[in-house]
């Protein structure tokens, strides 16, 4: 089982690659700032959402990155 210092440390790497620093900081200091339940709006995230529209959308996402790459 990881330490809690290893779990944030990871988690901080994770969002400063997929975000960039400044958006991180931007997305901590917005959980922070209001009063927000974590767990319920993973809940409700993708309401209405199916494994394969999820997937079909992470494709979309991926191709539209590749051709902003080149």
């Amino acid at each position: 089982m990881r330490t809690d210092a290893e779990i944030r440390s990871e988690g901080l790497q994770i969002l400063t690659s997929a975000l960039g620093i400044v958006e991180a900081e931007r997305f901590i200091v917005l959980l922070n700032r209001e009063r927000f339940d974590y767990t319920k709006w993973r809940q409700t995230q993708w309401s209405g959402e199916t494994v394969a529209s999820l997937a079909r959308r992470a494709r979309a996402l991926r191709e539209q990155a590749r051709k902003e790459a080149d």
